[in-house]
């Protein structure tokens, strides 16, 4: 195992087979880590793991990346004396340098996939609709994503944007300066670091602050509504309650908000019309409480919608499963997938965990969840998501058996996601 350090960029820690034959061009697996835009790091992904589990058949990248204000700050001051989402060029950066010398360590250029999980999935679908989607040459072939978290995105000058550079300014010092920009930057870091925190802990309810911002340089529309065809191919997973986590329950039950209240707090540009829909169409569910109606609609618009946005870019070349192991919350999947992971399995079924995270190995290698390293994989056929709507469940029975099949995706969801 070995580390990539460039003086002017994040690491790129780089993990290869200790005794891979130089010129082996190993398909590549590059990883992004999640945490909201805000936290998260390296050390709880060990993706290492990736290449013992592939019997040493793989490389596996892992890149740290600018995180909160540091890494998206928004505004036309920004824009006019910087770069917008550094954070995403510090992937784009570690992306291009795969590109550049991956070859040295026995990997095929030609053969990268990246994947994420959370913020890390969301980078993934923000990666591939850069430049328009027409990034030339090709950064990766394949891509992953588990859970992709994907907020709503104002444009860089938005008033929303605008407002949140103004509070940093405020936070650390620097309102009466003529050049704000050139003050923030000569700020004590612990400074921006505990405004960061400050504002960070003001948001609504389940929310992130310092996210990503529309920038015609990289894209010309949010990927939510990009309406890209992509030629690469694709497998995501998603939990069944991705929404619990990020909706505190008393918080929710206090503030008393009817859902009208809470969906218009969540998307403060929502038109009535269209918030009034969406209103109709989560009591149209059957569920009883404030808190699951929250809940819902912060999995669905958040983590679940943006992955059938991702999917219908597709057509034929995208895979998708959904993980329901109980509870089925936000990130519960990991420890399925990283054998190493500081959270022992929830459902510690060995022929259930070699079903689930050979897919992500198969789909690495091959391009296909169905091309099995194990042959024990009691995986049945895995059809793509654009041919009818199939998805792969990954759950078990009451008794503790394995559920691993397919089924068609509820109409009534896809509706939710238009």
């Amino acid at each position: 195992m070995c580390d990539i350090q460039n003086a002017t960029t994040q690491p790129v820690h780089v993990h290869v087979p200790s005794d891979v034959k130089r010129g082996a061009q190993l398909p590549v697996v590059f990883w992004i880590h999640g945490g909201g835009y805000g936290g998260g790091n390296n050390s709880a992904f060990l993706v290492q793991d990736f290449v013992r589990q592939s019997n040493y058949t793989t490389v596996a990248l892992q890149v740290r990346y600018r995180l909160g204000l540091f890494g998206f700050m928004p505004g036309q001051q920004v824009k006019d004396g910087g770069d917008l989402n550094v954070g995403l060029l510090d992937q784009r950066f570690a992306l291009q340098g795969g590109q550049d010398h991956i070859a040295l360590f026995s990997g095929d250029p030609k053969k990268v996939m990246i994947w994420g999980e959370s913020a890390g999935a969301g980078f993934v679908l923000q990666q591939i609709v850069a430049h328009g989607g027409l990034t030339n040459p090709p950064l990766f072939r394949a891509t992953m994503m588990s859970s992709p978290f994907l907020p709503f995105q104002y444009h860089y000058n938005d008033p929303i944007p605008e407002t949140l550079y103004t509070e940093v300014v405020a936070q650390v010092n620097c309102t009466g300066s003529r050049d704000t920009l050139a003050c923030l930057r000569a700020a004590n870091a612990s400074d921006s670091v505990q405004a960061d925190a400050a504002i960070g802990s003001a948001n609504f309810l389940g929310t992130y602050t310092f996210v990503s911002v529309v920038d015609e340089d990289e894209r010309s529309k949010s990927p939510m509504t990009c309406g890209l065809k992509m030629e690469e191919t694709l497998l995501v997973i998603t939990n069944s309650h991705e929404g619990d986590l990020f909706v505190n329950a008393t918080a929710v039950s206090s503030a008393n908000l009817t859902l009208a209240e809470y969906v218009t707090q969540l998307f403060p540009r929502l038109k009535d019309m269209k918030v009034q829909h969406a209103v109709e169409l989560y009591l149209g569910i059957g569920l009883q409480t404030g808190v699951e109606q929250a809940e819902a609609v912060m999995g669905d618009s958040i983590f679940v919608c943006p992955a059938y946005y991702a999917l219908e870019g597709y057509g034929r070349g995208g895979w998708k499963g959904e993980f329901a192991i109980p509870p089925g919350t936000h990130g519960e999947d990991l420890s399925h997938e990283f054998i190493t992971f500081e959270f022992r399995p929830t459902y510690n079924n060995i022929a259930f965990i070699n079903a689930f995270s050979e897919s992500f190995l198969s789909f690495a290698i091959s391009l296909d969840p169905n091309v099995h390293v194990n042959p024990s994989d009691i995986k049945p056929t895995w059809a793509t998501w654009g041919l009818y709507s199939t998805e792969m469940l990954f759950n078990k029975t009451e008794s503790g058996t394995p559920v691993v099949q397919p089924f068609e995706t509820d109409a009534g969801l896809l509706e939710r996601c238009k």
